[in-house]
């Protein structure tokens, strides 16, 4: 059974492991940037083409299906290939649907979009954190989580303001454009600094080995354990990004603007608190499951605070955003923890199908608890995405148990 240790680059100069982690900081943001690709035009594609939510949230769902199943295959690409010219290959992919989309005049049009940013998206995980294995001196690794996490959430704090700004400028197709040509624009910074992002490819099987030996990862009960806690833990930011909102008009009677800050300041604080825990993954590497177990925990009971609107209006308003900060301390632990948990020479195909239950808690989530909102159970959706987390500490506990016991 391999050991489970993951490639650990020596002590390098601070610059040239901060070049990196800028690098795939700027990568990142652009993956969490395609998240939102089609779902902040959806009121003008409604508007437009006369379509309904559940057809546009449908092509939401294609997106994150295409993902998930592609970044599960992506780590076996990474580990073969290296990480870098996936990378590029992203970023082409996301050139292509912005240009699509700049030009699409019907449903099938958007759908072809939905599955190039999908696949564009996929294998951001397992090619991030190859590089960031490989590339980034090891003791510094807890900052480079840090700044990984925090430029996801740029990413996403950054595409509505850019939609919206370019689109009331110049209109909605040439918005796209313009993403197109930041896309482009990306894809040459990193074709030029393409040194900085080498990695090594895992050896070829030699004659006469089981090509099924690539697959041995899947046995090690840590490697679910894993998959488990992203895709609990992903089912509660999923209910929050997509349901935060009208929750807290239907309960509290804020409007739609002081709602929308509301998550806004959820995501802001989470950005702090990603920015705090990479100072507390270095501090406490050794102790990074049990980190992930008390922030998720702080979390939950905050979640479950505002469901219950203990603290009125304005107080639940504070609350909501304080749980946005405790995730966010424990999102570079939690990455730092994965490491811990991955076998040598398998980084890609272990991020790959790990990071996967991303994609399906953002695919899921929706089903489950939008049930819940059309039947007007607000605080049960809250409850239950509260309870949700408890269970990602469960398994945040549990992978942390298997770490040592593979070990």
């Amino acid at each position: 059974m391999p050991s489970a240790s993951s490639d650990a680059a020596p002590l390098v100069p601070l610059s040239s492991d901060a070049k990196v982690m800028g690098l795939v900081g700027l990568a990142h943001a652009s993956s969490h940037f395609s998240h939102l690709l089609l779902p902040l035009l959806f009121p003008i594609l409604i508007r437009d083409f006369g379509w309904s939510y559940a057809e546009l949230g449908l092509l939401s769902t294609l997106f994150f299906v295409v993902s998930g199943v592609g970044q599960a295959s992506a780590g076996f690409v990474v580990d073969r290939f290296g990480a870098r010219p996936v990378l590029f290959a992203s970023m082409v992919l996301f050139t292509l649907a912005c240009l699509l989309a700049s030009v699409a005049q019907g449903y099938a049009a958007l759908m072809g979009v939905a599955v190039l940013a999908g696949l564009g998206n996929a294998p951001f995980h397992p090619v991030d954190f190859t590089i960031l294995n490989q590339r980034v001196s090891t003791p510094r690794l807890g900052y480079a989580f840090s700044a990984h996490g925090l430029s996801g959430n740029l990413g996403w704090a950054v595409a509505p303001v850019f939609f919206t700004g370019l689109g009331a400028l110049w209109g909605w197709r040439e918005a796209f454009v313009a993403a197109a040509v930041m896309y482009a624009a990306l894809l040459l910074l990193l074709w030029v600094y393409r040194d900085d992002l080498h990695t090594d490819a895992s050896a070829r099987p030699q004659a006469g080995q089981v090509a099924s030996q690539d697959l041995n990862f899947v046995r090690l009960p840590v490697v679910w354990w894993c998959f488990a806690f992203f895709l609990l833990s992903t089912v509660t930011l999923a209910v929050v990004q997509n349901f935060s909102v009208p929750i807290l008009k239907a309960l509290h009677g804020v409007s739609l603007e002081v709602a929308s800050m509301t998550l806004t300041a959820y995501m802001l604080c989470g950005a702090l608190g990603m920015l705090a825990g990479g100072f507390v993954a270095a501090r406490w590497p050794r102790l990074s499951d049990r980190v992930v177990a008390i922030c998720m925990t702080c979390a939950a009971l905050l979640m479950a605070v505002c469901a219950s609107g203990f603290f009125g209006q304005t107080g639940t308003l504070w609350v909501l955003a304080a749980t946005g900060f405790a995730v966010g301390v424990g999102g570079p632990s939690r990455d730092l923890m994965i490491k811990k948990a991955t076998p040598k020479g398998a980084t890609g195909r272990v991020y790959g199908l790990v990071y996967s239950g991303l994609d399906v808690g953002f695919a899921l989530s929706p089903i489950f608890f939008g049930a819940l909102m059309d039947h007007g159970h607000y605080q049960a959706t809250l409850l239950g995405a509260a309870l949700v987390l408890l269970l990602s500490v469960v398994a945040a506990l549990g992978v942390g148990k298997r770490t040592l016991a593979q070990a």
